[in-house]
């Protein structure tokens, strides 16, 4: 394997539409979401180490869920993990990241991948990393892999590419936000827009002389620490410091801003496993397009249903079209599919 190979493995997020499964004390990428025998994270991690040094990988997470991680990835050592003292969206945390791996290997090449998606090709994914890792040790380019839409799906933000540019790596014009219906659909009859996955590639010196140019004031805060980073010197500077960074995404902070930004359309199936109609397109369905997850079911009347519950627990359900059935510990969930984006507002409801 090649040792300059490193990967930023985001595990931060809390998946609120998840809900009741997700929790902000156990999100989803600790979960089996599919039944498939490992956690979302379990899963990434092993589809990267295919190509990235295990030692090589580190794992970007909020400091509550250190011993999670540690529990259920039992190769990582604990200065793997990157703890992040408070939400800070996905610009600083990369970047203090980015700054660690330089240090332990300034011609390092590295992804940035989430750690809760779901891909099925994996030899496909390696495939499509290992082309932008030699693109990415050869030129000083932002990379990111684009997925070919299979619907005007109005979740995902769009990248839009130059339809004029003939090559397999495509010349990115503008990242788009998450549309509306209509514009959806014109992204895909226009055929130059791709889902952005967020999985991002570049070389650690691509990607810092980006930060120092687009975000010099956030440069400046994290390189304040360089000299402490990797050593038992760092903790304390990161709890001092981290809180006062910007809350700006990558794709605000670097890639909208950056010329040099180019995509691969990916040649893998992905899906960002983001809600609940999103699980129940990757499960095993039966005649009525239900799936099921654990549960030991009986079905009347009933159709485009997805129940998920304790293994083995029974469910009757008699006349019910296109819901979420969720059943966990003391939280029971009947939710109409349709409104599934809306699972996140009833937390702070509950509250």
């Amino acid at each position: 394997m090649n040792k300059n190979y490193y990967a930023i493995l985001m595990a931060g997020g809390i998946g609120s539409r998840f809900w009741p499964v997700s929790t902000k004390e156990f999100p989803k990428q600790f979960h089996d979401m599919l039944g498939s025998g490992e956690t979302l994270i379990q899963k990434t991690f092993s589809r990267l180490s295919q190509i990235i040094p295990k030692e090589n990988i580190l794992i970007l997470t909020h400091e509550s869920y250190n011993d999670l991680i540690l529990e259920q990835l039992p190769m990582v050592k604990q200065e793997q993990i990157v703890l992040e003292p408070a939400m800070r969206n996905t610009a600083p945390c990369i970047l203090y990241a980015s700054l660690k791996i330089k240090k332990m290997n300034p011609n390092a090449v590295m992804v940035v991948a989430p750690s809760d998606h779901w891909i099925e090709d994996e030899m496909q994914f390696v495939a499509n990393l290992q082309r932008s890792f030699d693109l990415c040790e050869r030129e000083e380019s932002l990379m990111t892999l684009g997925i070919l839409p299979t619907s005007p799906n109005t979740g995902y933000g769009y990248i839009e590419f130059d339809k004029l540019d003939s090559r397999s790596i495509k010349k990115v014009v503008q990242f788009r936000e998450k549309p509306d219906s209509k514009t959806a659909r014109r992204f895909i009859q226009s055929r130059n827009y791709l889902w952005n996955a967020g999985i991002f590639i570049w070389s650690v010196k691509s990607i810092l002389k980006a930060f120092e140019e687009f975000q010099p004031e956030m440069y400046a805060h994290f390189m304040k620490g360089f000299d402490v980073y990797n050593s038992e010197d760092e903790p304390a500077f990161i709890q001092e410091n981290y809180p006062n960074a910007d809350n700006i995404s990558i794709d605000y902070a670097i890639m909208e801003n950056a010329q040099n930004v180019y995509v691969l359309p990916a040649t893998f199936d992905w899906n960002d496993l983001g809600t609940w109609g999103s699980l129940h397109e990757k499960l095993p369905k039966d005649d009525n397009n239900n799936a099921v997850v654990n549960a030991t079911v009986l079905l009347q009347n009933s159709s485009n249903n997805i129940v998920r519950t304790a293994l083995g627990k029974q469910v009757i359900v008699d006349g019910l079209d296109d819901y979420i059935i969720v059943d966990k510990d003391s939280v029971l969930l009947i939710y109409p599919k349709s409104k599934e984006q809306e699972i996140k507002g009833i937390i702070s409801q509950l509250k």
